[in-house]
């Protein structure tokens, strides 16, 4: 009869070590155990007004054995920015009873809404995440900067138009100016394109900067790829400008224009009316090309053509004209799959009704990962190169006059650092080799207002040689 109790005494005793192991699982209510965070500030990149922000995180640490349970953690909402917190998948300002288990942690989401600011420069916000567990408020800064901006969905410009530098303006699929109408862009004016935007040209485009206020033509990712790494590296944001066959006399002067799909698209028309004059201007990172011209007739001075997934610059029929530029190639996302100047439509025997190529590149440089031209030859074309630098191994003949063959520009370019620096180091091949004749007077000076006269001798590409300090070359 007795033998039963005496089983489940037994049995209770040997319960004990599990009861005290799940004591080690219960809350701690000690105010000496509080949680431990990732970061002490969420700042959130610069972002236009009324946009969510991309999506912050931080993780919260229970460094303890035992449970934490936190109480609240809230918005305070002592700023006009709309801050949200994400918890488990729910979306709120505030939340309760938050459990982590001993030596865990969980993500906390965050992010930010602004409203309209009725301001043309961006304004800060600041808020905070307060955190109560076991009576202790711990708290994290917020802080988002909100930019107001003037909103573009499509449409047609169909009369002169003039864009300024208040504030600037995001443009949502595609812009088309009309034929007969002028887009004028002031310095400092910032254009953002939205994924796939684009810019429509047929009648003119006036885009004429300053060296103290350039134009901006970007995509609208503000944040980073990742840690410290803008999306102003990344190509393929945006769709590009498409120059078409009616649109003439176009003007792109101190723009720095990046993150593209398709670059500058120029289609054919009257050789004899210019269809694009850049100046001291940026064409930079195309998931294509940055400039592709078909049998029209365009002008540059002093502009860097950088960074593509095919050739830079294509030029196909037409006339050319380049004076002190820079063609490069060290594209970061992918193989090149072209020279860094492709050129087509040159020998008689390729078109005979189409304007043969006519172009001439003077106090050029060529660089790159990549070879310099699709064509190793270039007799009884209308193609001149005139002291220009060239990494490939070559000699002068009647097409390369004076030039500097297997040099080194030696640009400031890391690309596995993300620096795209295309100015010359105390060591470049390309300091003091260019011909002054060449170079008008229009053009004395890079667009960052160095005098490409000053010196003994003309330095060739984009940028005037500035001397360094040994400290800044290491």
């Amino acid at each position: 009869m007795n033998r039963l109790p005496l089983f489940l005494a037994i049995a209770l005793l040997a319960m004990l070590p599990l009861a005290t192991g799940c004591i080690e699982d219960d809350f701690t209510t000690s105010s000496s155990d509080v949680p431990a965070y990732s970061t002490d500030t969420i700042a959130f990149d610069t972002i236009f007004t009324e946009l969510a922000t991309p999506t912050a995180s931080f993780k919260i640490y229970n460094k303890h054995k035992k449970m934490l349970n936190i109480s609240n953690i809230r918005i305070k909402g002592e700023s006009n920015a709309k801050f949200y917190l994400n918890v488990d998948g729910v979306k709120d300002k505030s939340f309760n009873n938050i459990e982590i288990r001993g030596e865990d942690s969980i993500f906390v989401y965050v992010q930010a809404f602004i409203d309209p600011t009725d301001s043309n420069n961006p304004i800060e916000y600041k808020d905070k995440i307060e955190i109560i567990t076991n009576g202790v408020t711990q708290e994290l800064v917020l802080t988002a900067w909100g930019q107001d901006v003037n909103r573009i969905y499509g449409g047609e410009i169909t009369e002169n138009k003039t864009f300024t530098a208040d504030k600037p303006y995001l443009i949502f699929d595609t812009l088309q100016i009309a034929k007969d109408a002028t887009l004028t862009l002031l310095p400092g004016t910032t254009l953002f394109f939205h994924d796939k935007g684009a810019l429509k040209i047929d009648g003119s485009l006036k885009a004429i900067g300053s060296k103290d206020a350039i134009i901006n033509l970007r995509g609208d990712r503000l944040d980073k790829v990742v840690g410290d790494v803008s999306y102003d590296i990344m190509s393929g944001q945006w769709a590009g400008l498409i120059f078409t066959c009616d649109s003439y006399y176009n003007e792109m002067s101190y723009v720095y224009m990046r993150g593209s799909s398709t670059g500058i698209q120029l289609d054919s028309c009257d050789i004899n009316k210019q269809k694009l004059h850049l100046f001291n201007s940026v064409l930079h990172n195309s998931s294509s090309s940055v400039l592709n011209a078909r049998f029209c007739s365009i002008n540059a001075e002093g502009t860097e053509f950088s960074d593509a997934a095919n050739s830079v610059v294509s030029i196909t029929g037409g006339k050319a004209t380049m004076i002190n530029c820079t063609i490069a190639n060290y594209y970061l996302f992918s193989a090149i799959s072209g020279a860094l100047i492709n050129l087509e439509y040159l020998y008689p025997s390729d078109f005979d009704k189409v304007q043969l190529l006519e172009a001439r590149f003077d106090n050029c440089l060529l660089y790159g990962n990549t070879s310099d031209i699709n064509h190793g030859e270039l007799a009884e074309t209308s193609v001149l190169f005139r002291n220009c630098l060239l990494r490939s191994s070559g000699s002068d003949d009647a097409n390369f006059i004076n030039c500097k063959w297997g040099g080194d520009p030696k640009f400031y370019t890391e690309r596995e650092k993300y620096i795209f620096d295309y100015r010359l180091r105390n060591e470049s091949d390309a300091i003091a080799i260019g011909n002054k004749e060449y170079c008008p007077a229009s053009t004395q000076f890079d667009r960052y207002g160095n005098d490409r006269f000053a010196g003994a001798g003309l330095d060739i590409g984009a940028y005037v040689w500035i001397k360094a300090e040994e400290e800044k070359q290491k």
